[in-house]
């Protein structure tokens, strides 16, 4: 599949290029971070800069099975750089699959002989002990799945977003890979599937060493299910414990933060608006993309309200937002999206076509004692409703126009 643009990231790498920073590239594993990579390179080329000025290691490649450690790395990259005619430009992808490659990068930015951008699969990357070493001489860009905005361009639909796109979307998720077959059941799931398998198996197992991957995947499959319900790894512990399973509170925790490391779940904190602090109990969980979900569970029709939590939420993310779970009393509003530039309450559902949903979404808004921006965003294609300031969007709009 040819590499398609994807400005957004683009906009963000490109002004950190030839800056004494380490550009770090993250996110879950096929989420098109190598894409990414190939398409810095083609902007440099298109800017006139030489081929040999520019290194490119692909860990998931057997070309470069060579290098395993530090010393391999720098053996390899000095002598390439030693045969460039100016500085060049490093890209690594997959780094955190040489060992102690910390080492390396802080060397070679000390001494300013490479440009250096690198890419990583595990939330870890920046946080070990080693990583210290760069602290405070990179700078971090998230890579997520497709928006649904990426999502209609790869599908080379782009501003023909409709109701039939985007059940495609909340079915087959936003990794690019999908795109390379037909969009059905048969093609997409196996596919959703194996990538699971490899995610957990490579971003998980071996690299935590957990010795009970059976124990994993019902924790996974617990998670999937719950999306958008409120948790605990009591809960999780409790639901292993029915099943004839021993696992304790801790090693619940563990395993969770073993997937959150992968990305593939993320865990969102509550925060009590009234007490303006971060609750410890009680998060939400949300899958890294909803259509590898899929791929797991199957599909199924009745979740539809997790899985716009889901979207949105991973489209808060993108879109640079700190976000949080809404609590107020007894209410719960479903996102709490903060910025530099202020803050938005956003409730999400699927109709306000009951008086009932009408009143739970708007009401819990309007208890809220301050005058930042508030919206209700559902699937109702034409109505609109407006009550006490507080902003009506339909869905697909606001993905597509964001």
């Amino acid at each position: 599949m040819t590499d398609i643009s994807r400005p957004l990231y683009l906009s963000r790498i490109v002004p950190f290029l030839d800056k004494p920073l380490i550009k770090v590239l993250t996110g879950m594993r096929r989420v098109g971070k190598s894409s990414l990579v190939r398409l810095l390179i083609h902007y440099l080329l298109g800017k006139g800069t030489p081929e040999s000025r520019i290194i490119y290691i692909n860990k998931e490649s057997m070309e470069w099975d060579f290098i395993r450690d530090d010393a391999e790395l720098y053996r390899y990259v000095t002598g390439r750089i030693h045969d460039s005619p100016g500085k060049p430009y490093l890209f690594i992808d997959e780094v955190q699959e040489i060992a102690n490659w910390e080492r390396v990068v802080n060397s070679l930015l000390a001494d300013d002989r490479a440009d250096i951008t690198i890419t990583g699969s595990n939330a870890g990357l920046l946080s070990s002990e080693l990583a210290t070493l760069i602290a405070g001489r990179y700078v971090e860009v998230p890579v997520f799945p497709l928006s649904y905005r990426e999502f209609l361009d790869f599908r080379g639909a782009a501003g023909n977003d409709s109701p039939a796109e985007f059940r495609r979307y909340l079915r087959y998720g936003g990794l690019p890979g999908i795109h390379t077959l037909e969009l059905i059941d048969e093609m997409v799931f196996p596919y959703l599937n194996a990538l699971y398998n490899t995610i957990v198996l490579k971003d998980v197992v071996s690299r935590n060493r957990v010795q009970d991957p059976d124990q994993l995947d019902r924790i996974v499959r617990f998670i999937f299910d719950n999306a958008g319900n409120i948790t605990t790894a009591k809960r999780i512990a409790d639901f292993l414990k029915n099943q004839k399973i021993s696992a304790g509170v801790d090693k619940v925790m563990h395993y969770l933060s073993c997937l959150e490391q992968a990305f593939l779940i993320r865990r969102v904190l509550r925060y009590d608006i009234k007490g303006l602090r971060h609750l410890e109990l009680y998060e939400k969980y949300y899958s890294g993309d909803v259509g590898l979900r899929h791929g797991f569970l199957g599909y199924r029709d009745g979740d539809i309200s997790g899985m716009l939590e889901n979207v949105v939420y991973l489209e808060l993310l993108r879109r640079g937002h700190r976000v949080s779970i809404g609590k107020l009393d007894d209410r719960e509003i479903d996102f709490v999206a903060e910025k530099q530039d202020g803050r938005i309450y956003i409730q999400v559902c699927l109709t306000l076509e009951s008086p009932e949903t009408l009143e739970r979404e708007f009401s819990a808004l309007e208890r809220i004692p301050d005058n930042h921006p508030k919206l209700v965003l559902s699937l109702d294609e034409y109505q609109r409703v407006k009550r006490g300031g507080i902003m009506h969007g339909n869905l697909r709009d606001w993905l597509t126009q964001g």
